[in-house]
Parts: C-alpha cells; sequence; structure tokens
C-alpha cells in the first residue's frame, strides 16, 4: 500500500503538497490512518470471504481415512462466462477517479483479486464447463494444484466481463445419493461464486467459442493463499484476443 500511495501522490502531482509517512498503523494520525482505510475498504471489501475460494476450489489439506468416510465424498468445478459490465465498472474503474483523484494504479491489484458473490442466471452467456472433479477421500498431498481445459460456447450475442467458477459436491457414500449445486442457476448457498474479471470485453456471438486453461495451486510462499492462471483464445467475427491473466486469492 505504502508503493501505491506513492504512485498516486506521483499521478495526480501532488508531490510538493503532500507526505508520505511509511510506518506500522499504529503510528499513524487519526487523517492519514482514514485515508489508508479508504482505501482498504475498497480494494479489500469482502475479504474474510475470499478465503472461502479455497473451498470452491477444494483446496483441502491431503487426509487418509481407514476407518471413516468423509463427506462430501466428491467434487467437481465448473467454469462458466457471464456478462458484467455495471458491477465491473463498480469494482474496477472506480479508481480511476476517487473522488477526484486518480488512483488507477490500484485497478491491476483490484483486477487480480478474484470477487466471491452471487451472480444471476440472467448473466450467463455461455455454457457451463466441467474443468476437474475430485474424489475427497482419496486426495493426496499434490491434488491441489492442477491445470485443466476448458471450452466455453456462446448461447448468445453478447459481451463477456468475466470468468465464473463454482463446483458442485456429492455425498456418494450415503444410502441415497445426495449432493448440491453452488452455480448460479441453483439456489443461493453460503459459498455464493467466484469471480475472475477479464482485462479485456470479449464481443462474442452465438456458437463462437472460447477455448482456455485453468491453472491453479497454493502459494508457495504461503499455503493459504491460492495462485490461479487463465490462459483463454477468442477468434470471432467481432473479437480476436489472447491472453494469460494471473489471480491472487490471500
Amino acid at each position: 500500500m505504502a508503493d501505491m500511495a506513492k504512485q498516486i501522490v506521483e499521478t495526480n502531482s501532488l508531490p510538493d503538497v503532500t507526505s508520505l509517512l511509511f510506518r506500522v498503523v499504529n503510528g499513524l494520525g487519526l487523517l492519514n490512518l482514514f485515508l489508508l482505510l479508504l482505501i482498504k475498504a475498497k480494494l479489500l471489501l469482502g475479504s474474510y470471504k475470499l478465503h472461502s475460494l479455497q473451498s470452491k476450489f477444494l483446496f483441502l489439506h491431503p487426509c487418509q481415512v481407514d476407518d471413516g468416510v468423509v463427506l462430501p465424498d466428491e467434487a467437481s468445478l465448473y467454469l462458466t462466462a457471464i456478462e458484467d459490465a455495471e458491477y465491473k465498472d463498480d469494482k474496477i474503474e472506480f479508481w480511476n477517479n476517487v473522488y477526484g483523484f486518480d488512483m488507477s494504479c490500484i485497478k491491476k491489484q483490484a483486477m487480480m483479486e478474484p470477487l466471491v458473490d452471487t451472480v444471476d442466471q440472467k448473466q450467463i452467456v455461455t455454457n457451463c464447463h466441467l474443468l476437474k472433479t475430485m474424489d475427497i477421500s482419496k486426495m493426496v498431498l499434490g491434488d491441489a494444484s492442477f491445470t485443466a481445459p476448458f471450452k466455453l460456447i456462446a448461447e448468445r450475442d453478447d459481451y463477456i466481463h468475466a470468468f465464473v467458477a463454482y463446483f458442485d459436491v456429492s455425498f456418494t457414500k450415503c444410502h441415497k445419493l445426495m449432493g448440491f449445486s453452488t452455480g448460479p442457476r441453483s439456489r443461493a448457498t453460503h459459498w455464493k461464486q467466484t469471480v475472475l474479471y477479464l482485462e479485456d470485453v470479449l464481443t462474442i456471438c452465438e456458437g463462437e467459442t472460447i477455448i482456455g486453461s485453468m491453472t491453479v495451486a497454493p502459494n508457495k510462499k504461503n499455503p493459504r493463499d491460492v495462485d490461479i492462471m487463465v490462459k483463454y483464445s477468442l477468434s470471432g467475427r467481432r473479437c480476436v484476443v489472447s491472453r494469460v491473466q494471473f489471480y491472487k486469492m490471500r
């Protein structure tokens, strides 16, 4: 945040009238603390929810079960794409003008943070692609890291602003098969969905295809953090793009 503050001061041509104090929070004055919290509040809104993303990508610690049962015992991760111009404008473009100040240097950081929220099913533009299915009771060290290809086919002419990940779980060891979905077309759950905003706005026509892959792994320095890499490309009538984006869940 100190580095971002320095960039904001320079971008807004305020170095002669601004003093930056790089200290621990309890050493800051009230006004400086307020400004810091203003930035952090927008950037980290809902940060307590982001740790739930580990559940969405099923980053479970490996476990061995000899005489018991893990429930749910099977989980599947899905990916789809949505139109989300209004929300993206509020969450990302907000930094272009923060009460008259240019804080656009924070946009990149905001783009890298997955958003846990409820997606309206009317926003869905493509099919839902199965990325990976896991037997939770048999997971071993390393299973939390994977790369999975995907293929999303547009179901109508629209714009795409983000990918959305969600999971389904099954209780196959019960006397009757049970389970539920956290997807946007299902009843809302505590886990909601995970939105990954794209740097590009994709203009897609019905029947056109986005192809790509998603790589997910616990962060090497802090296994509670999650590193996500998404490669995607679209070669359509109105839009041609190929990009790699990185996301980090803290």
